[in-house]
């Protein structure tokens, strides 16, 4: 039976697992861990009909509500690799259920944000306790399941996160609706908190405490300098218009390039000392890891940005509820969901063909999308809209599974679990800089539409096609980076081959 005393003080009482004696509970501790993964999921997508709202009540600037997109996923693409590593030696299960305390008590701290200040700093929160509970789950999973299940077991993961994309704009703009006790928008956060209750009771019962690994450390001076670069780029983007672009926000900018080569510099020394890595120097060598690296974070970078927009487009600008903005882009994350379900049977197609095939037909659907915007009047036929939005989240949920299959399949077998972490961490920055680039592009265009005396709802349909050009220019990168990587065989096939005797 599993002992309750944390495995850190007694690690002889840490459960004993095997391929031939797997965890007895590792079904319902997986429900209890993906209940965990699906509220921060949810999260992500749920908050997007909310802006308006939060925007309209709360009287933030274009900039602020960018933060509480932003900043959220900032802060989680930072936290991703330390608190992977702080899991292997803390002890995964503790620093899983820490994770969702903190994920828990940052959303009552939205839930209670009197102001925006107080919101966009319960987001960082939050995104903090997302970085800390995410990279334990998949970790403590590959370690109760035996190989022959771990294929089921993952395959459930795409599916709850193919869910959550389903039904966060259904339940934000339903809850909206609702006003619960007249608190608007707020509920959207509060929700989570007896999810995350729940989640940490049945999590102290159910998830096996693995033995920690003491010996390991963090990479804390490649952390900072990676978070400085990256903040130097993300401030600026964000606060600059609301400034007047002041020459300071230039210096930020290109402050980047000298932190982000300090950072390779900081990297290599590691690796000279043996020291901790943030990004294994092998990675950096890897051409296809980093073309691909570069790829996912552009491909990832054009979504956060569109709905952040189009909320404000269908909300603001056309006058929808919340709710009628959730339903408009549900067609979008069915054809994710239909495409996960099926992308086990195009797994015989090269994953290069399927990448190409997927952005082309994402490309194709945000043309024929942009068409419509183009064209509407004084009201948004959501009906002309739901085909486009459909062929996009089918191109986007077929180009996703290859993708990563693609960058990691020359990634050697002793660098594949940081590769995995860096290039999770690497796709979460590329839409933190989505959100950032979108956004002001199209803030600036209403901006200046709005000071020409051009109408209300004509503002922000040319404002919003503008916006969608950045996706058009990153999906032509990301066509490009994928024709320029070379074929490798994948690690795991290599593993498969005889070895030679010597």
């Amino acid at each position: 039976m599993m002992t309750e005393t944390p495995v850190v003080n007694r690690p002889a009482d840490a459960p004993q697992m095997s391929a031939s004696h797997p965890y007895p509970k590792r079904w319902t501790a997986l429900a209890v861990m993906m209940l965990a993964n699906f509220m921060n999921l949810l999260d992500v997508t749920i908050v997007n009909v909310a802006l308006p709202s939060l925007q309209s009540e709360l009287g933030a600037t274009s900039s602020q509500i960018e933060w509480v997109v932003a900043g959220y996923v900032l802060v989680f693409a930072l936290g991703l690799l330390p608190f992977g590593r702080l899991g292997d030696v803390r002890g995964k299960k503790q620093v899983f259920l820490v994770g969702v305390a903190a994920f828990t008590f940052a959303s009552l701290l939205c839930g209670l944000a009197p102001d925006i200040g107080w919101l966009v700093v319960a987001r960082l929160l939050q995104g903090a306790g997302a970085a800390v509970m995410t990279p334990q789950v998949l970790a403590i999973a590959q370690m109760m399941f035996p190989p022959k299940e771990r294929a089921a077991a993952f395959s459930l993961f795409g599916l709850s996160a193919g869910l959550a994309a389903v039904s966060g704009p259904i339940l934000g703009g339903w809850l909206i609706a609702l006003d619960l006790f007249e608190l608007g928008w707020r509920p959207i956060f509060l929700i989570n908190i007896p999810v995350g209750i729940v989640t940490i009771l049945l999590g102290w019962r159910l998830i096996p405490a693995l033995a920690p690994k003491p010996g390991l450390r963090n990479d804390f001076g490649g952390i900072v300098l990676a978070a400085a670069a990256i903040f130097c780029i993300i401030f600026p983007l964000i606060e600059g218009r609301g400034f007047g672009w002041p020459l300071w926000c230039f210096v930020m900018l290109a402050m980047a390039v000298p932190l982000g080569v300090t950072f390779g510099l900081w990297e290599r020394r590691q690796h000279r000392l043996k020291a901790p890595e943030l990004l294994p120097v092998a990675l950096m060598k890897n051409r296809n890891f980093v073309i691909g690296a570069l790829m996912t974070a552009t491909f990832f970078s054009t979504l956060p940005g569109f709905f952040l927009i189009l909320a404000m487009f269908l909300q603001q600008g056309y006058g929808l509820t919340p709710l009628q903005s959730g339903m408009t882009t549900v067609p979008f994350s069915v054809g994710i969901f239909i495409a996960s379900l099926i992308s086990g049977r195009l797994g015989n197609i090269a994953p290069r063909i399927r990448v190409i095939v997927g952005v082309v037909m994402v490309a194709i659907g945000m043309g024929l999308l942009r068409s419509e915007i183009q064209t509407v009047g004084e009201i948004v036929d959501r009906m002309a809209l739901l085909p486009w939005f459909l062929l996009s989240g089918l191109g986007m949920g077929i180009a996703i599974a290859p993708m990563f299959q693609l960058v990691l399949a020359g990634v050697p077998p002793q660098d594949a679990g940081g590769g995995s972490g860096a290039l999770q961490a690497i796709q979460q920055v590329g839409s933190a800089l989505g959100i950032a680039i979108v956004s002001e592009i199209f803030f600036s265009d209403l901006a200046r539409n709005t000071a020409e005396g051009l109408s209300g709802k004509a503002a922000y349909a040319e404002g919003m096609s503008l916006g969608l050009i950045y996706n058009f220019v990153a999906y032509a990168i990301v066509l490009g980076a994928v024709l320029s990587m070379r074929t490798v065989t994948p690690a795991s096939e290599k593993l498969e081959r005889p070895l030679p005797i010597e």
